[in-house]
């Protein structure tokens, strides 16, 4: 389950490279590559294949280049020019931190919906301050529709044998007021026992119309196979799992256990109680716990 204290960009960000490394680094390639276009259309002084007196130079083409990221070595296409050479100063001088930036602003995008201020952030701090608010417009469309077909894609890794759901609550503006809102998420161990983001979500509130509807998405994208499911004791939560994910077990989340446990004990008992309660659940068998 997920921390409350821990960022959810950060967590989100952790899962997808550690279940799911191919789309990570197909959305970043995809997102540099526009970036790198807009880029040299700028130097060129118009966009690819439109006539304008403007216009100083012009695109030959693309030469290959491998990034090498977290998330695995990604094969870039970079604009080649008829007059002198285009190459991205960040791509060269700021490896480690334009990587991060790209994982980190896809992470965003999947979460929050992208934004054209998010995607303005991250031009600016690649060292780039010369596109125009519409070709900056172009870039956050562009990914979120990789993103938009990411939530939907068909759930056809399974059977997910193990889920987790959880919700996470967040402030977010609407209607120019600052409100929370709850951000649902799923997680499952699919058939090859790799974690895989099911789908997120998000409520206005935690309740067990949001869970039903959240969990009943799922099911219509095809998730199958599941024997247990791992969550808090949320009525709503609990109701919506026995009604959409029939013949599963359902398990109650340690940590959240944990720390309702935890409120019952002197504040001086609390090591001594998790370490002893985390043990039980180290035993090899029933007997034993």
């Amino acid at each position: 389950m997920i921390n409350d204290r821990m960022d959810i960009n950060e967590w989100l960000r952790n899962q997808m490279e550690a279940a799911d490394p191919d789309l990570l680094r197909e959305m970043v390639r995809s997102f540099a590559e526009m970036l790198m276009s807009v880029d040299a259309d700028e130097v060129c002084g118009a966009p690819y294949g439109v006539v304008s007196p403007d216009r100083v130079n012009r695109r030959n083409g693309y030469r290959t280049r491998r990034w090498d990221t977290r998330v695995g070595s990604i094969d870039l296409k970079i604009p080649k020019l008829r007059e002198g050479t285009y190459f991205p100063d960040w791509l060269l001088d700021a490896r480690t931190r334009a990587e991060r930036a790209f994982v980190q602003v896809v992470a965003e995008a999947y979460v929050r919906g992208v934004s054209t201020r998010r995607v303005e952030g991250l031009v600016e701090t690649l060292g780039i301050a010369s596109l125009s608010k519409s070709q900056v417009s172009e870039l956050a469309k562009d990914l979120d529709e990789m993103v938009a077909d990411f939530r939907n894609r068909p759930l056809d890794a399974g059977p997910y044998t193990y889920v987790w759901a959880d919700a996470l609550t967040m402030k977010v503006r609407e209607g120019g007021r600052i409100v929370n809102i709850a951000c649902l998420l799923a997680t499952g161990v699919n058939a090859e026992g790799h974690r895989e983001i099911l789908g997120v979500d998000v409520a206005t509130t935690e309740d067990g119309a949001g869970w039903l509807a959240f969990l009943r998405s799922l099911v219509a994208r095809g998730l199958s196979g599941v024997q247990l499911v791992i969550s808090d004791d949320h009525t709503g939560l609990v109701d919506a799992i026995a009604a959409t994910l029939a013949g599963a077990s359902w398990q109650r989340c340690r940590t959240h256990y944990l720390r309702n446990l935890l409120t019952k004990v002197p504040k001086a008992s609390e090591a001594m109680v998790a370490t002893m309660v985390r043990t039980i659940f180290a035993q090899p068998s029933a007997d034993e716990v």
